[in-house]
């Protein structure tokens, strides 16, 4: 963990907020209870922004340059590559706009070299940014507890670290740009197969008769013990999929680490394999629904399992 310094002391930043689904508008909630000026919100639905604008009292921004106009910090939760792309876009309406001196934290799930890129672009009009990568919930993003993965020059690390403790109880600085986003790719991998692998063991239990109550507790004191367990085990076996990390987004972050893996030559047989389970519950329509909802496919008599001819 990255040391407090005392030397570190709040600043009035004026943050924007762009992406305000639920946890970039949950951030921007607990850094407005801190007492940081949100300054702007932006988002590709509109409604979203006005509703939490009026909430916090700022500007729902209509435009992306509107954000950098408003802010010297601004904050991005976008879903993909695509989109990151598209608001650091060299033209048309951007974040790079007017953006000297602004520095940007990206909290993405996204590939590393598009970090890089977008690293690029902002320096190349005089702004900077960094990787602010998230491994937390919904809950946690409200609350600022998030465990936040920092990539970038240590510079800007350190201007905008007071904004980073009031996001995080746990805030890690990784690397250079690119470096926390393999750190995250490599931890949601991970997550991902223990959750495809849980669904497995569980349902399978189901299938003879186990008690699963007792099933869970001998996995929470054996070698089957993992963070997965104790988040997502009763909600599968409750099926209450209330989504808090989407089986798109962990078929998306599977991705990110494959594509990782192929760069390096590193075999990856499990990862492909959660990744297939994921992109499963896409085709079938069940996407939206909690990485725990992978439990549908794997518990029998549950809508994504096939029926015994």
């Amino acid at each position: 963990m990255a040391k407090r310094t005392s030397s570190a002391k709040k600043k009035d930043f004026k943050i924007g907020v762009v992406g305000v689904g639920r946890m970039g508008a949950n951030m921007a909630r607990n850094l407005a209870d801190k007492r940081f000026t949100i300054s702007a919100v932006y988002d590709t639905y509109p409604r979203s922004a006005k509703a939490l604008a009026k909430e916090l009292n700022c500007q729902a921004a209509k435009t992306l340059a509107e954000v950098t106009a408003q802010s010297d910090v601004v904050l991005t939760v976008v879903t993909d590559d695509a989109a990151m792309r598209s608001i650091f876009s060299t033209r048309g309406d951007s974040l790079l706009t007017e953006a000297k001196g602004t520095v940007f934290i990206n909290c993405a799930t996204i590939s590393p070299a598009t970090h890089v890129e977008v690293e690029k672009r902002a320096e190349k009009v005089g702004a900077s940014s960094l990787e602010g990568c998230m491994a937390s919930s919904i809950t946690q993003a409200r609350k600022g507890t998030l465990y936040l993965m920092c990539g970038g020059k240590r510079s800007v690390f350190n201007k905008v670290r007071p904004i980073l403790d009031a996001l995080s109880v746990d805030l890690r600085y990784i690397g250079t740009s690119g470096q926390a986003a393999q750190v995250k790719a490599l931890v949601n991998m991970v997550m991902n197969i223990n959750t495809a692998g849980l669904a497995e063991g569980l349902g399978l239990g189901e299938a003879l008769g186990l008690d699963l109550k007792v099933l869970m507790k001998v996995f929470s004191q054996t070698g089957a013990n993992s963070r997965v367990l104790e988040t997502d085990g009763d909600d599968m076996v409750a099926r209450d999929h209330e989504c808090y990390f989407s089986a798109a987004h962990a078929a998306k972050d599977s991705g990110i680490a494959l594509g990782l893996a192929k760069d390096a030559g590193v075999n990856a047989p499990l990862a492909t394999a959660a990744k297939g389970q994921f992109d499963r519950m896409k085709k079938i329509g069940l996407g939206e629904l909690d990485k725990s909802g992978v439990a549908e496919l794997t518990f029998p008599g549950r809508k994504g399992t096939k029926k015994k001819s």
